[in-house]
């Protein structure tokens, strides 16, 4: 008994690495394993082990921001950048990890989106917002057409990863017209055709239109939100919808594009506060 309770401590070290490096698969094996022995505790608290699950650039990364985050540990570092988001680029980018695979996430903040009649004060006004990590967000007071476009270089992304895009958003309760009328989404590769779906933003009128009209208006709306097509609420009180998915292939190049759009009624569209566009690892890949 007490033998077998030495054997992994008594290890040498090239014997120790390989153990660790055949029984870790990500940060959630990590974890797992910590609680097994106390040689597990010991060994994950390294600095070896956590830097493989920080990105490669985790240090040019934490360089751009103006507030990064002061840890006594990779480990330590790793957890700060899954729980607590960074500004990076002027606060124009909202960087974090994916707590389970350590991929990079990031919002555009909505500065940094071309938005239609954005530079008008008249269509667009900047207003501050409760839980919005950049202290700022656009709302569209009122437009004929609703255009929402965001790039990111791909080079940001982790490499051969499945990334969902998402427009992170809120609805006053004088807002008008998004709740009868879709909006066009997609999300690909700049200068490149992409696949383009329909949603509705608004899903609280949405949801009450179930229940106004017959039985086929409401197996209609159903089938509506079983496939995404309303947005979803988030843990800070915003809303978000999928805009779609996109691949990012090891060594891809150029630049990914997203958009929102809704140019074929052209009616007044109130009241829709745009806090950015999220782009984080789908969920599982």
């Amino acid at each position: 008994m007490g033998s077998r309770g030495l054997g992994l401590s008594a290890l040498p070290g090239d014997c120790m690495d390989n153990v660790l490096s055949l029984a870790l698969t990500g940060p959630r094996d990590t974890c797992r394993l910590s609680v097994i022995s106390s040689w597990f505790w010991s060994a994950l608290k390294s600095d070896a082990v956590w830097q493989k699950y920080l990105p490669p650039d985790y240090e040019s990364m934490l360089a751009r921001s103006t507030d990064p985050p002061v840890f006594s540990s990779l480990k330590d570092l790793y957890f700060s950048l899954c729980d607590n988001p960074i500004l990076i680029d002027d606060a124009k980018l909202s960087f974090w990890l994916d707590k389970s695979t350590g991929k990079k996430c990031y919002m555009l903040c909505a500065r940094n989106l071309m938005i239609s009649w954005g530079d008008t004060p008249r269509y667009c006004k900047w207003t501050s917002e409760p839980e919005c990590r950049f202290g700022e967000a656009a709302e569209l007071i009122s437009v004929c057409w609703l255009e929402i476009r965001g790039k990111i270089s791909a080079s940001l992304l982790s490499p051969a990863t499945l990334y969902s895009a998402y427009l992170v958003f809120q609805l006053t309760t004088k807002t008008y017209r998004f709740d009868d009328q879709p909006v066009d989404v997609s999300i690909g590769l700049a200068g490149a055709e992409s696949p383009t779906r329909s949603v509705y933003l608004d899903a609280g009128r949405g949801q009450r239109q179930r229940y106004q009209t017959g039985r086929r208006r409401i197996r209609l709306l159903s089938q509506r939100y079983v496939s995404g097509m309303h947005p979803t609420e988030r843990k800070d009180g915003w809303f978000e919808i999928e805009l779609g998915e996109f691949y990012n292939k090891k060594g891809e190049e150029g630049e990914i594009e997203t958009s929102v759009l809704e140019i074929k009624v052209l009616f007044g569209k109130r009241r829709l506060i745009v806090q950015g566009i999220e782009i984080r690892p789908k969920e599982g890949k």
